[in-house]
């Protein structure tokens, strides 16, 4: 009944520490107009020392708020078509390390959820964490069977407090839509939702360990690039416990060259290894900051953290791909095609004036090293051509372009005259080769017509049933019903006639 003045409250103290470093104001502009209400707010300051861009002021504000806003940053950081180029870049600069909590919890957390006493489960337990982050903190331990391992274990509360936090912004977002048009048309509501969703996952972290499986096996053909392994026995929805990764982190540049490991190696693997999840698997480490990499033996990549994972379908991967590839051999002419057979461009746009807006955003950077390359500035003209020519926001790409922008700062710190095109272009012709050309799109063909068979007959009984029902309402029904059968398996047919002879096309060319 009274859940409103929670939430007054509560927003109130996350209204004062905005206020505090001068960020309120920015953070309310992100979502349409200043609202005229609290307008005279603007010129109360709270801290008279506040200095930096309004972005950065952003950025350590919700850092000051706590462990759930970093993570809400983060995740704001992933929608650039809602909060701007250059806020949701700054925003990836949020530093997910938070003073750790105390490791006789963690024990706690780990014996309720794994049901068994800590000195059962293994035969070393660290109580200095390793890593605290804004979500879980890492431990080393050792395996009963003497194996080292890394022991993952979510803060307590943690869930309590993001659902808190979100259901404030979720009711504070309702009321905004109903007073402004401009938030309307920006649904944060959408964005709340969007946020929850997200953080509800990493929240779960059978669901990270699942995808450090899923990704281990997608990349387990790749010399250059490693994901540990589960333990799923000491597994559970507030614990994950993986395989210790004996390698440098990517912060210490000094470190890998002292190891004689060799920094260039490193960032043309990262970059490579992650393009060729996106292109070949459709599935791809979205985390990619200093923190979650490991130089390892031969130059080898491994990754650690999973929470955050993107995922696009085989069209998508195909327009992107030949985007990439356009880009890689400054064909504008198919990057544009490919925007508008993917409808990213509306068919009533004009395709030679869309050709040359690619070409003003290619051409500056052909040929020049990461480190004259500045990705905010490239991103920043890419959203606004996406304006320009009514380009529906891809919610599905997202996630990659900010995750592209990230691995490109990563592997700039290792090599700054590394140049990313050059890099990228094997993996991309690869592809391109492998999945664009006339046989691999025919088999593709192929496996659509046959998965379509298999599911005709349960079309066909859905169809009768429905007929059926319609029966009772109109006498004609039956006949109607035969018709349409006839009609159906006449498409059945056909249907396995040309996969039939498919077939036996591709007998008789192998």
């Amino acid at each position: 009944m009274f859940k409103w003045a929670f939430h007054i409250c509560r927003l109130i103290k996350i209204g004062y520490t905005l206020s505090k470093h001068d960020a309120l104001m920015d953070l309310l502009k992100l979502f349409g107009e200043r609202p005229k209400a609290l307008e005279k707010l603007s010129k109360i300051k709270l801290n008279h020392n506040v200095e930096g861009t309004p972005e950065t002021r952003l950025v350590i504000a919700l850092q000051d708020l706590g462990p759930s806003f970093i993570k809400i940053g983060q995740a704001l950081a992933t929608r650039p078509d809602i909060i701007g180029p250059d806020v949701a870049f700054d925003l990836l600069k949020l530093q997910d390390q938070v003073p750790p909590f105390d490791s006789s919890l963690a024990k706690q957390i780990i014996e309720s959820d794994l049901g068994a006493p800590i000195h059962e489960l293994f035969s070393e337990f660290e109580d200095q964490p390793i890593a605290a982050a804004s979500i879980a903190q890492v431990h080393m331990a050792t395996s009963v069977g003497g194996r080292k391992i890394a022991v993952k274990v979510l803060r307590p509360g943690i869930a309590k407090a993001f659902s808190r936090d979100l259901e404030a912004f979720e009711w504070l977002a309702k009321v905004v839509e109903v007073f402004s048009s401009e938030a309307r048309r920006l649904r944060p509501s959408k964005v709340v939702e969007t946020i929850a969703e997200v953080i509800s996952l990493e929240l779960d972290l059978r669901i990270e360990a699942a995808a450090a499986a899923e990704l281990k096996q997608n990349t387990q053909e790749n010399p250059h690039y490693n994901v540990p392994e589960v333990d799923w026995d000491r597994t559970s929805r507030q614990v994950l416990t993986t395989n210790w990764v004996d390698g440098i982190s990517f912060k210490n540049r000094d470190a890998i060259l002292k190891a004689d490991l060799d920094p260039k190696i490193l960032a043309k693997n990262l970059v490579q290894s992650f393009l060729s999840q996106a292109l070949n698997d459709g599935f791809f480490h979205a985390d990619l900051h200093q923190g979650n990499l490991f130089a390892c033996t031969n130059n080898k990549v491994t990754a650690i953290d999973f929470g955050i994972m993107g995922r696009i379908d085989l069209r998508t991967r195909r327009a992107l791909a030949d985007i990439l590839y356009g880009f890689a051999n400054q064909d504008y002419d198919r990057i544009t095609k490919a925007h508008f057979d993917m409808g990213y461009v509306p068919k009533d746009q004009d395709f030679v004036k869309f050709q040359q807006a690619i070409r003003a955003i290619g051409e500056p950077v052909v040929g020049k090293p990461l480190s004259e390359i500045s990705a905010g500035k490239l991103m920043g003209q890419l959203f606004e051509t996406t304006s320009k020519f009514n380009m529906q926001t891809q919610p599905q790409l997202i996630l990659l372009q900010k995750t592209m922008v990230t691995a490109e700062g990563v592997a700039l710190n290792l090599n700054p005259d590394i140049n990313m095109w050059e890099v990228s272009r094997p993996v991309i012709e690869k592809w391109v080769k492998e999945n664009l050309n006339p046989m691999a799109i025919m088999k593709e063909s192929a496996k659509q017509v046959f998965e379509m068979v298999g599911r005709f007959p349960q079309i066909i009984e859905d169809a009768e049933d429905f007929m059926h029902h319609a029966k009772e309402m109109q006498s004609s029904s039956s006949r109607r019903r035969s018709s349409l059968k006839l009609f159906m398996y006449g498409i059945l047919g056909g249907i396995n006639g040309s996969a039939f002879s498919y077939a036996i096309y591709m007998l008789l060319i192998n």
